[in-house]
């Protein structure tokens, strides 16, 4: 038997992406922090825009801090930004801590942290610059960030407007942002579980999690807390954290728990917050659904799978929209 969601099993809420105003955010980091806390988060990674800092001391006994920045690669060599142009923007998520080094340096990039600081007091990994927008380019920013202890996310690639044959030429980033609630209020599209199974289609199995980016709080447009990553760690440190993260124990969610997930050969149980669906995945063509007829609350389902296809994933719908996915599961995988 195979558990990726045992019953009971602890789950912490984390957001992966979000901005302070050390970049285009609007609080400071310790504000950020009190008000994750608040929201019944555990683990927040400040990922400030090119400007990576190591904000572990804010961490405490039930709240973890998590070492990284969003990395940004644009056509314009001088990092115009441009309403109609395609870009790609990279999570980087440190594995050690105190990992602030920075890939593929170029000062035309660093509009937020100090010249002096970004050029004299942090390593620089891989190419310097100037940066290019081509596959090649990205591919091995991508390579570097990797070999050089990060851990890297693909994210919000509506917003990013990437030719889609590009998206899904890139190897290595270890999760999709599935959701980002800062795009899905700028465009009302930032859900991107169809690019996700074409992914899959070529043989890419990336994991999916769920990111805000930064506040106001308390303004329609507020982007926080809307979604967010389930991590399934075996406790709150940062070694264990990124095992999980590495391992693919977490899920996406704007709303929804999965509180059960177990497999038994071909034999599947999945265990939820009251929805009012949850759907089993084999292709865009290959859903099943379970609900009741009348409307009123599921909470669990039982099924065997089918032995067709390559690899299943499941989501959980709620009455008003909200949703959760889980990563895409190899039949192999759950053959072992």
């Amino acid at each position: 038997m195979f558990s990726y969601i045992a019953p009971g099993a602890k789950q912490y809420r984390a957001n992966l992406h979000s901005h302070t105003n050390l970049s285009d955010g609007t609080l400071t980091p310790e504000q950020m922090v009190q008000a994750y806390q608040e929201k019944g988060y555990s683990i927040l990674a400040i990922t400030d825009h090119e400007a990576p800092y190591d904000h572990t001391a804010l961490s405490t006994d039930d709240f973890l801090m998590l070492t990284g920045y969003e990395a940004y690669i644009r056509p314009s060599p001088t990092c115009e930004f441009d309403l109609f142009k395609p870009e790609i923007h990279l999570n980087l998520l440190a594995k050690d801590p105190h990992n602030t080094a920075i890939i593929g340096w170029d000062p035309n990039f660093c509009k937020y942290m100090p010249l002096e600081v970004a050029e004299h007091q942090r390593e620089h990994k891989g190419d310097l610059g100037p940066r290019k927008y081509s596959r090649e380019y990205i591919q091995r920013f991508i390579d570097t960030a990797r070999d050089s202890g990060y851990l890297v996310t693909y994210n919000h690639p509506c917003w990013s407007m990437e030719a889609e044959e590009d998206t899904l030429s890139y190897d290595g980033c270890f999760s999709l942002e599935v959701f980002n609630t800062g795009s899905e209020k700028i465009s009302g599209y930032e859900c991107n579980m169809a690019l996700y199974d074409k992914f899959l289609r070529k043989g890419k199995f990336l994991y999916v999690h769920g990111a805000d980016n930064k506040a106001p709080f308390g303004d329609l447009m507020c982007d926080s807390f809307g979604s967010w990553t389930q991590i399934l760690a075996e406790e709150l440190t940062y070694p264990a954290v990124i095992r999980a993260l590495e391992e693919g124990r977490f899920y996406a969610t704007t709303g929804p728990e999965i509180t059960e997930l177990t497999f038994d050969g071909s034999h599947v149980r999945i265990g939820c917050s009251p929805a009012q669906r949850i759907v089993v995945h084999g292709s865009p063509k290959m859903g099943k659904s379970f609900y009741n007829p009348d409307g009123s609350p599921i909470t669990h389902a039982e099924l065997d799978l089918p032995p067709i296809g390559e690899y299943v994933y499941f989501s959980v719908y709620t009455a008003d929209g909200k949703a959760a996915h889980t990563r895409a599961f190899r039949w192999a995988e759950l053959a072992e």
